[in-house]
């Protein structure tokens, strides 16, 4: 299929002591089609963490592999690797990550930056997408200014700084009040409709899960359909 923007192709990671051999993820598949919303539940420590930082590159595989708009990242360098992640993918965390110096702007600014965008460029569209987010009038602002939905509602902006293919989100409203966290999740899905951008969403909350399009249980080392 040539619509799928992240694979996992029989991904399988496990650590040994002297004695032992802890398998995590057994075999994996994969498959996240462009613009869908998918959502990963599972029990703490079934291994939703580990097989988030394998789709990201930010930890290797003992088997398989992890493709990003059809590229492995298998073979390449660190370097490579990061260009690669920049380039492809978003990332939403459980806490926001942003770099408490710099402006609400300047943080969406960054990863545009990294990837050699000129300046204005890259102001540009931060300020464009701080306004899909509802957040014009604190583009200035730096994050300890802005409340804790702000704070997320920047960082999933600058997630979206490359126009990736997917987007990875860890518990992406696990710390927010559910109010606030309602909110951020509106912003959330009227963004994948507008952009047409993918979700993958690592979470606790079953009731979010319900709203993807499809969820998927960790088990095992395996995903399950729910």
């Amino acid at each position: 299929m040539n619509n799928l923007v992240l694979e996992a192709k029989g991904l399988s990671r496990y650590f040994t002591d002297a004695e032992h051999r802890l398998e995590i993820l057994n075999d994996l598949q994969l498959a996240v089609s462009a613009g869908e919303r998918l959502a990963i539940i599972g029990s703490s420590g079934s291994g939703k963490s580990t097989l988030l930082h394998l789709l990201a590159g930010l930890d290797k595989p003992d088997a398989g592999e992890v493709l990003v708009q059809g590229e492995s990242f298998n073979g390449l360098s660190e370097a490579a690797r990061a260009g690669m992640r920049n380039r492809h993918l978003g990332f939403v965390f459980q806490f926001h990550h942003l770099l408490p110096e710099f402006s609400a702007l300047e943080n969406v600014a960054v990863p545009m930056l990294l990837a050699n965008q000129p300046i204005n460029q890259a102001r540009e569209r931060a300020t464009r997408l701080l306004e899909q987010v509802g957040l014009a009038e604190r583009a200035r602002h730096r994050p300890a200014k802005l409340s804790g939905g702000e704070r997320q509602r920047v960082a999933i902006a600058r997630a979206l700084a490359n126009s990736p293919g997917c987007v990875l989100m860890d518990e992406p409203t696990g710390n927010l009040d559910p109010q606030t966290a309602h909110e951020v999740e509106t912003y959330l899905q009227r963004l994948n409709t507008e952009l047409g951008i993918a979700f993958v969403m690592v979470t606790h909350d079953h009731d979010l899960a319900t709203r993807m399009d499809r969820t998927l249980l960790l088990n095992a080392g395996r995903l399950e359909s729910v």
